[in-house]
């Protein structure tokens, strides 16, 4: 054994906690996690590994401690999938009983079994198990247990914890009349400029290109991450590492739209003007987007219109928005507020504890900046609502689909107001894999499994109620995160983490019961390093799953497109590769080449390339797709015709395609090294395409037209 060996007693710790010892790399290798990590993860998890006596202390606290509570801290399941656990000490009886969320109650039955027993602190405690009925509403409920000692008719003890009943299955996605399957535009809105815009895409854009694609036939439009963002320079320009995943960010905000620009003075008028003028320029500059002049600019917007007093109608709705939102939204507003006044500045470590009595003080003294956040999320709350209403007037079943990143920024919002949620000196990440061989660091903290279901899964549904309240679909970025994790111990490499498991059952279970409430489809990003049995979960629970073109492989070429899943978004690229124009040119390989991500020398990269490329275009020929001498518009079309042969339910067609944009939008494993997610739209020319000339864009409209007839 060596030093990096775990011991026995430590290897069942972290197995008791989730944490993986062993795993099967991408390449097909069985790996054994060293004991620095193991021990590295679960000190992040609040367990002392200090010593060998502190290890075998922590393995027995975490045998019997779910022995010692009458109930979970929560309990989340489908009818009839798995029971409640319920420890009753001997010599008691036990009565449940469910407070709905109805405002009814309900006794819930416990059949009888005959229960296992083990002494726990010197006393007996019998463990029950309670299946949930057939017919037990869904929702978000809340059971209590009430314990009674034999020959006693009072009631001693009692026990509550939140019960979430969740659905069995997800209904297909909906479908324009007369057809079984849909198709939509994906595209990074921020990329996607109109002559009104001001410098970047933002929601007025979302409603008018939802519009544009629903009138070519599609049925929802994909955009990037539209989480909250820095409120002040610099800002993170990955939409996939927010501040916060709970609210939205008002950099997407169109300014003019805002009814109180009615009421300006002329004078505030021009201030909206003036601020606008500059960053509108860069419209047509084909280059870059800045995200900080465009929201240094919004800002001196947005605060001229701010003052404007609302009506009382306007207001009501304002005060109903706030109220609804509660606490968490005042604590985003104060930590945006926060932001503002230590900008340019050291922030004191009190000023990173939301208990602290600085930051107490500051809620008060910044009140006014606080009003002008909260108000922020009720305008881009309204905006969104307005271009979800614009994608179902064009006749979109579906309508906007948002993008759920995988984590949050580990200074942002979300990880200051809710830091006892978050693993702190771990970040999320990925293992070496075929694209990215040196792993990945996302540079996000992960949650803490533990403290997920100690709040009952609270956080996970405000998250998705925002995100669907004017929406029609989400996807989730690398849903395996929902089943285990990369964690990646701070200071070291990607390559020296291991997996940690979610209660998957419960995360999955309170995502679906939020989308069905709100009508919406779910479809989780599984590409890469999937463990067994994942996909066919999400299908059988009606979640679908993803699949790209290029990533299908059979042997030494592409698996026929009649063997795709049904219950997948079928996609020819993503936006970690080059536009298909880009790949076809090798692209992928160059740009890994350039900025030294290559582990194996450029020329066997380019051969390999080379080798996927003729076997997608053999496969294209063999089935009368494109002829001997195809251009790039044409081998892009049939690529696409080739993925609207496949039974998927969903197919997306991505903008860069429809318009030959050649340049990747993010090439994981850099940060400085590449613009990532500041490239705006642009055609094979290197030519800026407005959102005002794409309905008459050839390229565009014959593409769909291509796609809308397959259907």
């Amino acid at each position: 054994m060596t030093d990096d060996s775990p011991t026995p007693d430590l290897a069942r710790l972290a197995e008791a906690h989730g944490i993986a010892t062993e795993y099967w790399s991408f390449f097909g290798d069985r790996v054994q996690v060293p004991a620095p990590t193991l021990r590295a993860v679960l000190t992040a998890m609040h367990v002392d590994t200090s010593t060998d006596a502190a290890v075998a202390a922590a393995l027995a606290e975490a045998d019997i401690a779910p022995w010692r509570a009458l109930l979970p801290p929560s309990f989340v399941s489908r009818p009839g999938a798995r029971p409640l656990p319920v420890h009753v000490p001997d010599g008691h009886d036990v009565r449940l009983v469910v407070a709905l969320e109805d405002g009814s109650w309900r006794d819930l039955p416990i059949p009888n079994q005959q229960p296992v027993a083990r002494e726990v602190d010197g006393v007996t405690v019998w463990r029950i198990e309670v299946p949930l009925p057939g017919d037990f509403p869904l929702g978000w409920h809340t059971v209590h247990a009430f314990l009674t000692p034999f020959g006693s008719a009072e009631e001693t003890a009692a026990a509550h914890a939140g019960l979430v009943v969740t659905p069995e299955r997800m209904p297909d996605p909906p479908t324009r009349r007369g057809r079984s399957r849909g198709w939509g535009l994906m595209a990074q809105l921020y990329s996607v400029r109109s002559h009104a815009s001001w410098g970047m895409g933002d929601f007025a854009d979302l409603g008018d290109l939802a519009a544009i694609a629903g009138r070519e036939g599609a049925d929802f439009l994909l955009v990037n991450p539209v989480h909250a963002a820095d409120v002040t320079s610099p800002i993170e320009p990955s939409p996939y590492r927010p501040a916060s995943r709970r609210f939205i960010a008002p950099l997407y905000v169109r300014p003019e739209d805002i009814r109180e620009v009615a009421y300006l003075t002329p004078t505030e008028r021009a201030v909206v003007e003036a601020a606008r003028t500059p960053v509108a320029a860069s419209n047509d500059d084909p280059t870059r987007i800045d995200r900080d002049a465009v929201w240094a600019a919004k800002r001196v917007a947005l605060e001229a219109i701010f003052v404007v007093p609302l009506s009382a109608g306007r207001q009501a709705e304002l005060d109903a928005f706030a109220a609804g939102e509660g606490q968490p939204l005042q604590d985003f507003a104060l930590w945006c507020a926060l932001e503002e006044h230590y900008e340019g500045a050291e922030r004191p470590a009190e000023a990173w504890d939301i208990d602290s009595p600085l930051v107490e003080a500051l809620r008060a003294q910044l009140a006014d900046r606080v009003r002008f956040h909260v108000w922020l999320q009720w305008i881009c709350d309204q905006q969104l609502e307005r271009a979800q209403a614009a994608a179902q007037a064009s006749g979109m079943p579906i309508g906007v689909m948002h993008d759920l990143a995988v984590g949050v920024h580990p200074q942002g919002s979300d990880a200051w107001s809710l830091r006892p949620m978050y693993a702190q000196g771990m970040a999320v990440g990925a293992p070496p894999d075929m694209y990215n061989q040196q792993g990945q660091t996302w540079n996000q903290p992960p949650w803490l499994p533990a403290a997920l279901a100690a709040s009952g899964y609270a956080p996970l549904r405000d998250m998705i109620r925002t995100l669907l309240r004017h929406a029609g679909a989400l996807r989730i970025d690398h849903v395996i995160g929902l089943f285990r994790l990369w964690w990646i111990p701070e200071g070291l490499s990607p390559a020296a983490g291991t997996y940690v498991r979610y209660d998957h059952e419960a995360m999955i279970g309170v995502l679906m019961l939020e989308a069905q409430r709100a009508g919406a489809v779910l479809i989780g990003e599984d590409l890469g390093n999937v463990e067994p049995g994942v996909r066919d979960y999400l299908s059988d629970r009606g979640i679908l799953g993803t699949s790209v073109l290029w990533f299908e492989r059979e042997g030494d070429g592409f698996r026929p497109p009649e063997q795709y899943r049904r219950s997948v978004l079928a996609t020819v690229n993503t936006h970690d590769l080059p536009p298909t124009a880009g790949y076809l040119a090798d692209e992928h390989v160059a740009l890994r080449a350039r900025l030294g991500l290559l582990t194996r020398p450029v020329e066997e990269e380019l051969a390999d390339a080379d080798a996927e490329r003729t076997a997608m275009l053999d496969l294209l020929r063999q089935r009368g797709l494109i002829g001997d001498a195809p251009t790039e518009a044409e081998v892009i079309e049939a690529l696409y015709a080739l993925n609207t042969q496949t039974p998927s339910q969903l197919i997306g067609v991505a903008l860069v395609d429809a318009v030959g944009e050649r340049r990747t939008q993010n090439q994981p494993g850099t940060d400085t090294e590449y613009p990532n997610w500041q490239i705006p739209l642009a055609d094979g020319e290197g030519r800026a395409v407005l959102l005002d000339d794409l309905a008459s864009d050839p390229r565009f409209t014959h593409l769909t037209a291509a796609v809308d007839a397959a259907f």
